[in-house]
């Protein structure tokens, strides 16, 4: 064992063991689509005087806080995106509608005098030039919660009876804490306790003051406190306070015939009802437990299946060396479930389908070294396993480097142009990257550098696996087929296959999902079947006669409606239940139109910096004419995937979005792959013509891609029957972009970059190894075999 493959073995060893230890040890963190939950977006949008910016969102952030940890729920999440939005998480909240109304109060709090009882219907009146603004407490100018001329706002009380509120005398940002308690030794029973700002609190004493100039059950001696143009409390003053003497901040209670909750509620509102910028619910996500918890069934049996199947090929394929890639295979799994863990990732349903996905995917180091190794072999009969081994991992390295850069480019993509949850399968995607390089390039690296060194190993050439050709490659090399004589037949066969698509696209159109459109999508399971022009007939009777019904997995029905609040929802629900017996909701998506547009608008600019980043990463690694023609094959395999789901009548959504992406990412992957091995190939036979190189890069790289897509389509087999509707689309979307990616790096990239490369005028590449950097003449340094002393006859 040489000291390199000893320094592989034991930091291979090290790495896994830490990852044991983090597996064993630390549990995943959920997103709410995997643990079941509601997760809600706020937009913060600007009032007439403050404007919605990183500060101000900060500030209503921390009061949102307040309000939601008073709702019991367990270890919620709040966290500001960008600028303007805040992102709420209540795990196990099945319901919304009471979170919902508690978030979503946008409308300023504030305390106003009681001019007498109102005189006609409540209604707001509009505020006069020059009288929009108030001073707080702390000398910023803040916006009033409604219009505050004398007289001119008549509102409701708790009761219903009118009352006429003078001008707002402060404002909820004056106040400092709000506390509900229960007297038991007075009998007072529940009161609220308020406590103000040292301003604010002098403003409270005089406005209290000048109510307790007013005789005892006279209207003008109570204060209102009105929150969204509502009272919510207007308490009289007690009649032991005497005029222009008025409430101390620290001795103001709110007496009255409460409940616990209802005290609760009041001390709520008061001490969280003042937001700084009113906000906006744009999206809101609700999935039930179980749907959740099916979905990591589902796909814990797709990576066990999948990974199985997979290494049961590579095992046959490449025999003992395949075994050794499977049990690399199965470290690479620890190694990147213990770096999810250890890195605090949110592991999401998309997140969870990319870190399946990537055991399939990474085999594909493996592959490229083996058949390197093979060629060696075939090339030199008597050439040490060992030194062939070593020369296929180096010479396999520049296309393992490019096509793992490929990958990481799609997944970086996906997590900055991404939204909510297909930032989780950005993540996990690239931690798959990087662990599967580790588990090719160090692990599967040692234990087969260990092997080769084992004399029976060495000289069984039919067991070790690449001492022979594979069966495949033979076939080819001895039937030499002239695929590219004539290259523009090729082309024509994709332009038609893109015609049927485009046509799929006008004829059919494509269903967007409703995180493109905007509106409400909702999941239900009932008790007794509901066949769904039943369910449609049920809902129109009931007022929804826009909503659009389908089947949804076994049995579920499917809703989906334009404009529906949580309040139409319970209703929607209820109205189904009649028919369907007990209905439980499984999965609920709002989503606003605003956000729909910027969701829909994001996906084409993912699209098109997807396009743009690949074509510059290729003009750089390769010739110009070669980064053309896989931009061109790739945007050939994206038009195809879009019109597949078109003519198939699939919806269109986020996770479509990181399917299609994934496969751009694939896509040049394989096309990374041919035209290294066509610069290789070139640059040592200058003078030969371009077809015949590209003809003979494409045979010696076919197996590498059929085997390393057999990989991958195990897995997206298992994700597409077991995965159910939630991943059913996303596995769907991804073998089609497999397999039309594999065609396409062959018989659409290959021959597009012969068609340019006949009006380029570039010289070929130089031979590998004389690149710009090397002086004219100068020998060119080999590096030699580790087991060669140097010794010649």
């Amino acid at each position: 064992m040489t000291r390199a493959t000893a320094v592989r073995a034991v930091l291979a060893v090290a790495v896994l063991l830490a990852s044991v230890v983090i597996t064993l040890t630390m549990s995943p963190r959920l997103g709410l689509d995997l643990q079941g939950g509601t997760r809600i977006v706020l937009q913060a949008h600007d009032s007439d005087t403050v404007t919605a910016d990183r500060e101000t969102t900060d500030r209503t952030l921390e009061v949102l806080r307040q309000r939601i940890d008073s709702l019991g729920v367990s270890e919620p999440t709040l966290t500001r995106s960008g600028e303007d939005r805040i992102i709420v998480e209540l795990p196990d909240v099945q319901d919304p509608r009471q979170a919902a109304e508690v978030i979503g109060r946008t409308a300023q709090l504030s305390f106003h005098a009681v001019e007498g009882p109102g005189t006609g219907k409540p209604e707001t009146g509009e505020p006069p030039a020059g009288d929009s603004e108030t001073e707080g407490t702390d000398g910023r100018k803040k916006p009033p919660a409604s219009y505050t001329g004398p007289g001119d706002l008549t509102l409701p009380d708790e009761q219903g009876r009118s009352l006429a509120l003078g001008p707002s005398r402060l404002s909820g940002a004056g106040v400092d804490d709000a506390t509900a308690a229960f007297d038991a030794q007075g009998g007072a029973g529940w009161s609220v306790s308020l406590t103000f700002r040292k301003d604010a609190g002098q403003d409270w004493k005089k406005l209290t003051g000048e109510a307790a100039c007013h005789p005892a059950g006279d209207d003008r001696r109570r204060v209102a406190i009105v929150l969204d143009e509502k009272v919510i409390s207007s308490p009289q003053v007690d009649p032991s306070v005497g005029c222009r003497v008025g409430l101390p901040s620290g001795t103001t209670q709110i007496t009255g015939s409460f409940s616990a909750d209802e005290a609760r509620d009041l001390a709520l509102l008061i001490k969280g009802g003042a937001l700084p910028v009113p906000v906006e619910i744009v999206e809101q996500r609700t999935v039930g437990p179980t749907l959740g918890a099916a979905a990591i069934e589902a796909s814990a049996q797709a990576a066990l299946i999948g990974a199985a199947a997979t290494a049961l090929f590579i095992t046959v394929v490449y025999r003992l060396f395949g075994a050794l890639a499977a049990v690399a295979l199965g470290a690479y799994g620890v190694i990147s479930y213990a770096a999810l863990v250890a890195l605090g990732v949110t592991l999401t349903l998309p997140g969870l389908a990319g870190f399946v996905l990537a055991i399939g995917m990474a085999v594909d180091a493996n592959v490229l070294v083996f058949e390197r190794a093979r060629e060696e072999c075939a090339d030199r009969p008597k050439r040490s396993l060992r030194s062939a081994l070593t020369t296929g991992f180096q010479k396999a390295w520049s296309a393992v480097a490019d096509s793992n850069a490929t990958t990481l480019i799609a997944a970086g993509l996906l997590f900055f142009l991404g939204s909510g949850p297909v930032k989780g399968f950005g993540v996990t995607l690239a931690i798959g990257v990087v662990a599967s390089m580790f588990s090719a390039l160090v692990i599967a690296r040692a234990l087969t550098e260990i092997a080769a060194n084992r004399r029976f190993v060495s000289d069984y050439r039919g067991v070790n696996g690449i001492g022979r050709p594979g069966a495949v490659r033979a076939w080819l090399v001895r039937k030499d087929p002239r695929l590219f004589r004539r290259p523009l037949r090729w082309l024509v066969v994709s332009a038609a296959l893109v015609a049927v698509a485009v046509a799929g696209i006008v004829v059919r159109g494509i269903d967007l999902g409703v995180e493109f459109t905007g509106g409400r999508l909702v999941e239900y399971s009932t008790s007794r079947p509901v066949d769904v022009e039943t369910a449609r007939d049920t809902l129109a009777a009931a007022g929804f006669k826009d909503a659009e019904v389908t089947t949804a997995g076994d049995g579920d029905l499917s809703v989906r409606t334009g404009k529906l609040d949580n309040d139409g929802e319970h209703a929607l629900r209820s109205a189904l239940a009649e028919e369907g017996g007990e209905t439980k909701k499984v999965r609920d998506e709002l989503i606003g139109p605003s956000l729909g547009d910027e969701l829909r608008r994001n996906a084409l600019i993912a699209l098109g910096v997807a396009v743009a980043v690949q074509l510059a990463y290729l003009a750089v690694r390769f010739r110009w004419t070669f980064a053309v023609a896989s931009v061109v094959a790739m945007v050939h395999d994206v038009i195809l995937v879009v019109g597949a789901f078109a003519w198939l009548g699939r919806p269109v959504d986020g996770i479509f979005l990181a399917a299609l992406l994934t496969v751009i990412g694939y896509s040049v992957n394989d096309s990374v792959v041919v035209f290294d091995r066509v610069r290789e190939l070139w640059g040592t036979n200058r003078k030969t013509p371009l077809d015949t190189i590209a003809r003979r890069a494409v045979l010696q790289t076919v197996p590498r891609t059929v085997n390393t897509g057999m990989g991958a389509l195990f897995i997206l087999a298992a994700l597409a029957v077991l995965g159910g509707d939630s991943l059913a689309d996303f596995a769907i979307a991804l073998l089609i972009g497999i397999v039309v990616g594999t065609w396409s790096s062959v018989f659409t990239a290959v021959p597009g970059a012969l068609a340019l490369e006949r009006s380029a005028k570039a010289p070929p590449p130089p031979a590998p190894g004389k690149g710009k950097g090397t002086a004219r003449g100068k020998a060119r340094t080999v590096r030699r075999d580790p087991l060669d002393n140097g010794a010649r006859v």
